[in-house]
């Protein structure tokens, strides 16, 4: 069995490459719950087209990795599709930075981006802070 040594995924496992916007907190239509009725998480939660990626799914971003996370750690990469969006149509996903528009400083570079979005796994419940 060959895995990745990035992911932990087996080759072949389904990825797209999808354009991504940012949204956060206090933007118009943003509330504080996901679509799965759980807490937004900074960072960690990403909007999707459900009948592209499956809600619950655990998303690998390579572009993500090393971005500094709001407690000052660095991002691993993975996300958590738990919610989604009137304009998340298709291969568009949608990565929540946290409150207000400051928030997306450290992801601004990758707004409008062409990122690779591997599934790496599934969660229940709500996605881990």
């Amino acid at each position: 069995m060959i895995m990745s040594v990035v992911t932990g995924t087996m080759p072949g496992a389904p990825g797209w490459n999808v354009k991504a916007t940012l949204y956060h907190a206090g933007a118009k239509g943003v509330g504080a719950l996901d679509s799965l009725g759980c807490k937004v998480v900074a960072m960690r939660t990403v909007a999707v087209d459900k009948a592209l990626i499956p809600k619950r799914s655990v998303l690998f971003i390579k572009e993500t990795v090393g971005l500094k996370m709001p407690d000052g750690t660095v991002h691993d990469g993975y996300w958590y599709a738990s919610d989604t969006g009137g304009a998340i149509k298709g291969k568009r996903i949608d990565l929540f930075t946290g409150a207000g528009s400051g928030s997306m400083g450290a992801l601004r570079a990758l707004n409008l981006a062409t990122l690779t979005a591997i599934k790496v796994g599934e969660f229940k419940g709500c996605p881990p802070n």
